[in-house]
């Protein structure tokens, strides 16, 4: 018999082939956040249950070993796989790079592994997926200590201004434009980010130029492989 108590809920992030019967998986789970580990022998005899480990279903898993890369010992489905098809798989992979790039191993965040099982559902129910991506990327820089200012003028501390534009400054927060400078992003947009609210399509596409923008100082150089997947449905 299995100890359930030694199981996690989790889910795949990535995985590829290693030698010719196992998985190299990158997996995300609820009390032991990210970390490598090998299921051997997976692909011997063509396994049916080797089809549970992959993106997007929720698991329960077992693993052992004090190494960098553990040894899976067990897993089942947690509950049905969420479907994600068309230009909302692409939002599934772009998540899944997202936490593979900015989540340290082994730092375990029950809010953020709660938040990511939650926009997987959104996505897969048909929520708009631009609001539902701009809430995930907030909440993920504030779970990772690079909380955005969204509700107040760097400057002085003030509220925000709905029909102000601003500069976002970096690790300061938004900075009024001049009059004459039309560039930069609205205060309604920053208040909607905030609030949690944003349908206007303007204000989505500046809400998405922002995100990027702040994403892109923490991902480096080297682009979202995921990114390329939206040049035929629109860029995330």
């Amino acid at each position: 018999m299995i100890d359930r108590l030694t199981i996690q809920p989790a889910y795949i992030l990535h995985r590829r082939p290693f030698s010719n019967t196992s998985l190299l998986l990158e997996c995300f789970t609820l009390s032991h956040g990210r970390f490598p580990a090998v299921a051997k022998g997976i692909k011997r005899g063509k396994s049916a249950s080797a089809g549970l480990l992959q993106p997007f279903q929720p698991l329960f898993l077992r693993w052992s070993g004090r190494g960098e890369v553990k040894t899976l010992n067990f897993f089942e489905a947690a509950a049905p796989a969420l479907m994600l098809q068309g230009r909302v798989l692409y939002c599934g992979f772009y998540l899944n790079e997202l936490l593979v790039r900015l989540l340290q191993r082994d730092d375990p965040n029950e809010r953020l592994f709660g938040l990511y099982g939650s926009t997987l559902l959104d996505l897969s129910q048909g929520k708009p997926a631009e609001p539902v991506l701009r809430h995930f990327e907030i909440e993920l820089l504030n779970q990772l200590g690079f909380a955005l200012v969204l509700d107040r003028n760097a400057e002085d501390g003030s509220a925000l201004v709905p029909e102000q534009r601003y500069h976002y400054e970096l690790e300061r927060g938004p900075v009024p434009c001049s009059k004459a400078d039309p560039s930069g992003i609205s205060g309604a947009t920053l208040i909607g980010l905030n609030n949690g609210f944003l349908q206007d399509r303007g204000l989505l596409n500046e809400a998405r130029a922002l995100t990027r923008f702040v994403l892109g100082y923490y991902l480096g150089d080297r682009p979202l492989k995921s990114r390329e997947l939206f040049r035929t449905s629109g860029e995330k």
